[in-house]
């Protein structure tokens, strides 16, 4: 949401801003319960459960990352095979979380807008591959190529916005009108990229998707939801958090010795709240072609093209690994790949929680795991999801494990031309090339305002480099050609690769995009580095406000890369900027993927403005 999430280390966790683990960590573990309620009776999986007994037993109990609450459900077939809750719905309370305490599934919650297009589809509202502005005649931006995005592009992250509206997405108080706002923001931002040219993780265009089922039916986004898909499915503990609610139970943060309840503003893009047991109903309709306990909630077509993988068009995609569907963050899990099974996967993450939702659909088979805090989900997920194919007999044995230790060196190609600074939606990156064919990766840190150093790197026989102390290994890819309105591109990525959740396959995305040098900087900008600025006008209950204290903002030069600025703060990161003018700076990057995701233009009424605006939030000079 920015996943609505967002963790470094994994590369692929995609859908929150940088909360996660903001919750009073060092106070749980000596609260929390040793066991949870768990309503599983006679099941075909023993093994998997006690399995996965173990390792959320292990994550809720670890001193160094404490979780307050993790809950998990399983289904096979039509029945609920194994749901249980560990830890604690309320810290402060001591409240044990139980199968019925729900949680925030974060951008889990991208599957119910494409889901809501497809019905739009089945009723003849709407195509997947016409212009939105047939539907939303007031949706505008400055780039002309707006009036190109279809509905497709923006349930496949391919639309080209700027990428997650930040203003007020996560609060400890409900704010309504985020897609209207978000909808008034986009009229004064640019494309980042071409319609369909790529895809890089987007919320933006899944708050869209709200504007739509508003305008083509006359109900809200969380109503039509509500009515068309929850209620028919019998999801009778989730909902959209519009209000304070006055009943059920919530799995609470507690952050900095107070308990609070996480608003998400951003519905569609990750604003459910839900139980594991309920989006079994929802993975029950998805295996079952659309169907749930006889009822047609949507057409098996509108299901098999949620599944269909639609990165087969791109112009650019240095990562074919990653199969993008409607919603789904892969139609071809990449560890279940290994395994040679079909699976579909989401995950999530907002402020406070972390879930991963895997559908095995020939199997007729789904797991989801949820958690308050920060823990790997995605690793329990692929580990029991695994287990349990296993042991029902769908694979005779589990994949092996991909190597994560650097394998022989090996004399490589030349990287003088790889040498520089990366930019992306994070932080920099610095590449200098040793003498010896060697690389030194550094990233630049907010804390000195300077270079860190990541490793240093040798060409290894597996054609990437690879350090002797770092799992994580690198290499470069140029892509060029033309785009679709025939102008020629050429752009240097630096790649890095990982071994995410279990450790069954390798994923790869790039991390950032050479730059090259540009002319100095002008008057009007260089007097704008090293000044500081607050956000204004968001809500006094948002989670940057309350959980980081409104961290100032800062505009600083990097000396290696002449003509850009940096701009960010904890809450944004750190972006490089292109003067567009002495009122506009520009996006400077084009990556597909997780590192390209939430790109601005910042904006300022005048060249000696004291205000500067970036999507919808404003900043006053300190």
């Amino acid at each position: 949401m920015a996943k609505c999430d967002r963790n470094q280390e994994m590369l692929f966790s995609a859908d929150r801003r940088q909360f996660l683990g903001y919750t009073g960590a060092g106070m749980l573990a000596a609260v929390l319960p040793g066991c949870g309620h768990d309503d599983t009776h006679s099941t075909p999986y023993p093994q998997t459960i006690a399995l996965g007994q173990q390792l959320i037993q292990q994550a809720v109990s670890d001193p160094s990352q404490p979780v307050a609450a993790i809950s998990v459900a399983m289904v096979k077939g039509n029945a609920i095979v194994w749901q249980q809750a560990v830890g604690l719905a309320s810290v402060p309370g001591k409240i044990p979380a139980t199968p019925q305490t729900r949680f925030n599934i974060g951008s889990v919650s991208k599957l119910f807008p494409a889901l809501a297009a497809m019905i739009l589809v089945d009723r003849g509202l709407i195509t997947l591959d016409t212009p939105i502005v047939k539907y939303l005649p007031t949706f505008t931006m400055l780039s002309p190529e707006y009036a190109q995005i279809t509905t497709r592009h923006l349930l496949s992250h391919a639309s080209g916005l700027p990428g997650t509206n930040g203003r007020n997405l996560f609060t400890f108080e409900p704010v309504a009108g985020y897609a209207a706002d978000t909808q008034a923001e986009l009229a004064n931002s640019h494309l980042k990229h071409l319609p369909g040219e790529l895809a890089v993780y987007c919320n933006d265009g899944f708050t869209m998707v709200e504007q739509i089922v508003l305008a083509v039916t006359g109900q809200s986004f969380a109503d039509f939801v509500q009515s068309a898909i929850l209620a028919p499915l019998k999801m009778t503990h989730s909902s959209y958090l519009t209000s304070v609610p006055a009943s059920g139970s919530f799995s609470l943060p507690y952050v900095d010795g107070v308990q609070r309840q996480e608003f998400v503003n951003a519905y569609a893009t990750g604003g459910l709240s839900s139980t594991p047991a309920d989006m079994m109903n929802l993975a029950q309709m998805i295996y079952g072609g659309g169907v749930f306990e006889g009822q047609r909630i949507v057409s098996a077509a509108g299901i098999a093209q949620m599944g269909e993988d639609q990165t087969k068009n791109l112009t650019i995609n240095p990562s074919p690994e990653w199969r993008w569907g409607l919603g789904w963050d892969t139609v071809v899990q990449p560890a279940l790949n290994a395994a040679g099974v079909l699976g579909w996967e989401k995950d999530g993450g907002t402020a406070f929680y972390s879930t991963e939702f895997f559908v095995v659909p020939g199997s007729q088979f789904a797991l989801l795991v949820t958690g308050n805090a920060g823990y790997n989900a995605r690793q329990i997920a692929e580990t029991l999801v695994l287990s349990a194919l296993k042991e029902d007999g769908t694979i005779s044995s589990l994949p092996a494990k991909v190597g994560t230790t650097a394998p022989p060196a090996a004399s490589g190609p030349g990287i003088a031309n790889s040498a520089g600074i990366y930019g992306n939606s994070d932080s920099p990156y610095q590449v200098l090339a040793n003498a010896d064919g060697s690389l030194q990766i550094n990233q630049w840190a907010a804390n000195t305002r300077g270079w860190a150093e990541v490793g240093k790197y040798q060409y290894r026989s597996d054609g990437w480099y690879w350090s002797d102390t770092d799992t994580a290994s690198y290499r470069f890819t140029v892509v060029s050609g033309n785009d679709s309105e025939g102008h020629a591109f050429n752009y240097r990525y630096l790649m890095k690769r990982v071994a995410p959740g279990a450790g069954y396959a390798y994923l790869t995305l790039p991390v950032g995009q050479q730059l090259a040098p540009l002319a100095a900087l002008d008057a009007v900008w260089q007097q704008r580095v090293g000044t500081q600025w607050t956000l204004t006008n968001d809500s006094p209950s948002a989670v940057p406000i309350v959980v980081l204290g409104n961290p100032p903002g800062f505009f600083a030069t990097l000396a290696e890369l002449p003509g850009y600025v940096l701009y960010g703060n904890e809450d944004l990161r750190y972006q490089l900027i292109v003067p567009v003018s002495d009122t506009l700076g520009g996006m400077a990057v084009k990556i597909p993927g997780n590192f390209g995701r939430d790109l601005y233009d910042i904006r300022f009424a005048s060249p000696g403005a004291t205000t500067l605006t970036i999507g919808s939030s404003i900043y006053a000079r300190i």
